[in-house]
């Protein structure tokens, strides 16, 4: 059956992808911290198969329990997104270094994990992808941790696309470069469009980075 999961499956960029795949007819898999989280997102999602799962994304064991749980499900999906970030600002200095870990754990090491956890079977099987939300196109000093997160996605795409790629997994980054709100140019449903394209995409066209820029 597959289809697709989104990790970090809140309002905004995370349920505005699980519609957009969901209008295609794909079941969903979510994954958020908390249950409330993901029933709001589910109650939006009528007439596919949804699967939902808890889980901490610096919690490496209940990550891949989360992500095996929808796999025993649906099967290896077609697409995985990580959408989860730690978005705050903070200033050179101003984080302990524990805070720092935290930050690195959600924005960059969760994608790492979750990939790790999907990927394989998708490459053993000739197909898949794995799409992780970016941001921050150069860095700025009121969000280090951000910026340095961001800066570790796109490190982290290169990687996994040299070490997955091969084998039919197109691996990419979707690039928001501002605010995500209805309404404006940062509209999470225009968003999704693009994750989706990119998805779409046919081998030997694929692209590994893709900037939103609004509007």
């Amino acid at each position: 059956m597959a289809g697709v999961v989104v990790v970090g499956a809140g309002p905004g960029i995370g349920a505005a992808v699980a519609r957009r795949f969901a209008r295609e007819g794909m079941p969903v898999g979510l994954v958020a911290r908390r249950p409330e989280t993901l029933d709001a997102v589910a109650a939006t999602l009528p007439g596919v198969p949804v699967g939902t799962a808890t889980a901490d994304v610096t919690d490496e064991v209940a990550l891949r329990t989360a992500l095996a749980t929808l796999a025993d499900r649906f099967g290896t999906p077609d697409a995985v997104v990580y959408n989860a970030a730690l978005i705050r600002p903070d200033r050179p200095g101003e984080l302990s270094v524990r805070e720092h870990e935290r930050a690195w754990a959600v924005n960059v090491v969760g994608a790492l994990v979750t990939a790790t956890a999907v990927a394989p079977a998708m490459a053993r099987r000739g197909y898949g992808t794995v799409l992780v939300t970016g941001g921050m196109p150069a860095a700025v000093p009121a969000y280090v941790s951000l910026s340095l997160g961001k800066a570790g996605v796109r490190a982290l795409v290169e990687l996994l696309d040299r070490e997955y790629g091969p084998a039919g997994v197109h691996v990419a980054t979707v690039r928001v470069d501002g605010p995500v709100a209805p309404g404006t140019d940062f509209d999470p449903d225009d968003i999704a469009d693009e994750y989706w394209r990119v998805h779409a995409q046919p081998r030997g066209h694929w692209d590994r980075e893709v900037a939103y820029p609004g509007g």
